[in-house]
């Protein structure tokens, strides 16, 4: 990714685009001040270099059935760098895994899924449990009420 710092009206094109993904290009110039040729520019730039990874559908998790949302905490018995990295390898092919963070503190992952139900999660987190390189130990947390979710990073002006 690019190291160049962002401007203002880059800050302003990245904060627009992350609520409204589709917004036409003469729209987005005429909110940040740019006529559309410039504009659209500035946003390949952004693409090229790496800022904007991508564009998604958002979609409801009840729209599919997933609509339990579970977090669990991971503590494994012992760890070094190849014992991370089979880790990272079997959560990484967990589709009904949407994040897995290594973290500090007083466990090791810290994993977020999206489930149809306690059955599902019962058998996820014994694939994690069982494909894990070593013995852990584990916490979940079932989200009762789901106050706020964004993906939208706070940019400052």
């Amino acid at each position: 990714m690019s190291t160049a710092p962002l401007d203002r009206i880059d800050r302003k094109i990245l904060d627009i685009l992350q609520r409204e993904g589709r917004i036409a290009i003469t729209e987005l110039a005429q909110r940040v001040g740019l006529s559309t040729s410039p504009c659209s520019e500035r946003v390949k730039r952004l693409e090229r270099s790496g800022v904007i990874t991508g564009y998604h559908a958002r979609v409801a998790p009840e729209a599919v059935g997933k609509t339990l949302l579970v977090f669990v905490e991971i503590k494994l018995s012992s760890k070094s760098g190849e014992v991370f990295d089979k880790v990272k390898k079997e959560l990484l092919h967990m589709p009904e895994v949407q994040e897995c963070h290594l973290v500090s503190g007083g466990f090791d992952y810290l994993v977020k899924a999206r489930l149809r139900g306690m059955g599902e999660y019962r058998h996820l987190l014994g694939d994690i449990l069982k494909k894990l390189p070593v013995p852990a130990e584990s916490h979940s947390y079932v989200v009762m009420e789901e106050v706020k979710e964004t993906l939208a990073l706070p940019l400052d002006r």
